[in-house]
């Protein structure tokens, strides 16, 4: 449910005599807070912008978005991942859910 919705249900439930004024604007400001405070959020910034990248990719891209996102070389991903692929596969089957279900740029 988007902030719009969440407040014009509030303002529908004050309008039916659900909500009194001061409910209603307590209510409000909470809403309008915690819709803030989730956007200056710096782990939910750097999720909702991860990419996999396209200039930077061997296969899918998923070690060359995860570089950029966090400032480090695409190599060292691309290493952890064979380091996790050789112990159990686990590195295979991280890489290949983040292929598939991260976005490219």
């Amino acid at each position: 449910m988007s902030l719009a919705d969440e407040l014009g249900r509030l303002a529908e439930l004050r309008a039916n005599g659900g909500l009194t004024d001061e409910e209603f604007s307590r209510a409000k400001e909470r809403l309008l807070n915690t819709a803030q405070t989730r956007a200056n959020d710096p782990l939910a910034s750097a999720i909702n912008t991860f990419r996999r990248s396209r200039g930077d990719r061997w296969i899918g891209g998923v070690c060359g978005g995860i570089a950029r996102s966090t400032g480090m070389e695409a190599w060292v991903w691309r290493l952890l991942f064979a380091v996790l692929f050789i112990f159990a596969g686990a590195g295979i089957l991280l890489y290949v859910l983040l292929w598939i279900f991260v976005p490219s740029e």
